[in-house]
């Protein structure tokens, strides 16, 4: 290639995001701009006033746009968006989510752009989104040339929905493992700050406070077990609700620390790291705990268990199931010396075989592939 490919990152979100904007915002401050020109855009309502992803986005150097929009279906958004393609000589559009899968289309026929997608999943529960968003988008991602999904759940999700198996790649979400590595000192620090004594057992989680989390269950799980603290960090449309549930039977032993930046950290203090989800696509938390040598304890939710092998990284136990999720935090507590053993080994694993910059290889190469053969035809 004579120049760089230039590429769009599409995204409809508002707030803080969640996990995709990890994976987002890192992996276009992480691409060799050589070999590729990346463009972060934004569709925001106007009225989100959060300015965090905007921040984060120019913090790690990315070029970064925010379009405004005044609802769902404004023209102005439509006529930003393929101004910036047309300004910008964008050859790929990656979309994110299905607002932005449409659009990707639509930019394809009206621009000349080639439409592809990462489907991280679908995690909306409004009735709207399950019943008319969401199935109408695997459909739509079947006329995609290429789309990526994070996990082979998601992968068949969409083989069900039409997709060509040539046209879909399974490429699992990695982590950063320099950024996310244990240091004794940021342990004793944050612990402190967030007034834990050093003999506290801090059951901990990171992730949206939103019903496919079950941190309804969660709570009821650490209120029943003696002599544990649970921190939840995330914020959500359930945050009244779990407080409100953590208040009646576990009013001093469970906080929710709303949106944290300092992901690392926060996480070095957990002595267990618990997903308890109905559904997940790759859960970025998980990985992140496996990094910084914090013991996991998860659902086999979504493609959790193609990041670890139970007993082997950490201990697996069926969704919607409050005595295994239980006995599962106990017998981490209780066998240092077990928990240890898979600790170890799950770092060796995000080192090796889940680092983001193996993610990345694989999905420039997927850039690459779809560039050339838009270029030879």
């Amino acid at each position: 290639m004579t120049r760089p490919v230039r590429v769009l990152e599409l995204r409809s979100a508002t707030g803080a995001g969640g996990g995709p904007e990890k994976t987002i915002l890192a992996g276009a401050a992480t691409h060799d701009p050589s070999r590729f020109a990346v463009t972060v855009c934004y569709l925001r309502n106007e009225a989100d006033g959060d300015d965090s992803i905007a921040n984060r986005a120019r913090a790690a150097g990315v070029n970064f746009v925010s379009i405004p929009e005044r609802h769902s279906f404004d023209l102005g958004t439509w006529r930003a968006l393929k101004q910036l393609v047309q300004d910008t000589g964008i050859d790929i559009v990656h979309a994110h989510d299905h607002k932005s899968d449409l659009l990707a289309l639509c930019l394809a026929k009206a621009a000349g752009v080639i439409p592809l997608s990462t489907a991280h999943g679908w995690t909306g529960h409004s009735r709207r989104e399950r019943y008319v968003y969401y199935p109408a988008d695997r459909k739509l991602l079947a006329r995609f040339p290429h789309v990526v999904a994070v996990s082979s759940d998601i992968r068949e999700k969409l083989l069900e929905s039409g997709a060509h198996p040539s046209r879909v790649s399974t490429i699992l979400n990695g982590v950063d493992h320099r950024a996310f590595a244990r240091k004794a000192e940021r342990r004793e620090a944050t612990r402190r700050a967030l007034g834990l004594n050093p003999s506290d057992v801090v059951i901990g989680s990171f992730g949206r406070l939103e019903p496919q989390k079950r941190y309804d269950i969660l709570i009821d799980v650490c209120a029943s077990m003696r002599n544990v603290t649970l921190l939840i960090a995330g914020d959500g449309s359930l945050r009244q609700e779990l407080a409100e549930q953590a208040a009646r039977i576990m009013p001093v032993h469970c906080r929710l620390l709303g949106h944290r930046a300092d992901v690392a950290d926060v996480m070095s203090a957990f002595d267990v790291f618990v997903q308890s989800s109905d559904y997940e696509g790759t859960p970025n938390a998980v990985l992140e705990a496996m990094a910084v040598e914090t013991p996991v304890v998860a659902t086999t939710a979504g493609g959790t268990a193609e990041l670890l092998t139970n007993e082997r990284h950490g201990l697996l136990v069926p969704c919607g199931n409050p005595g295994a999720l239980h006995n599962a935090i106990a017998r981490t507590i209780a066998d240092p010396a077990g928990t240890a053993r898979r600790v170890a080994a799950a770092r060796q694993r995000v080192e090796h075989e889940l680092s983001f910059e193996q993610r990345m290889k694989r999905l420039e190469a997927v850039y690459e592939q779809m560039y050339a053969c838009a270029s030879s035809s």
